[in-house]
């Protein structure tokens, strides 16, 4: 599986909780913290309901 680079670039707050709890899912917590995850079916679709508040790049 290819891997991806995600960045939370904005805040959660006045968020729903569904897009919350989404985002700690996905293992951001905190502004400009990068997790680097295998882009999944389930992770690309975690990554489509929350593309507002990321950035994603593909991993080397």
């Amino acid at each position: 599986m290819a891997k991806i680079k995600v960045t939370q670039i904005k805040s959660v707050i006045d968020r729903s909780e569904r897009q919350k709890k989404t985002m700690t899912a996905l293992g951001l917590r905190k502004i400009n913290a990068t997790v680097e995850v295998e882009a999944t079916p389930q992770i690309l679709g975690m990554v489509a309901k929350v593309n507002h508040l990321i950035k994603v790049e593909e991993a080397n």
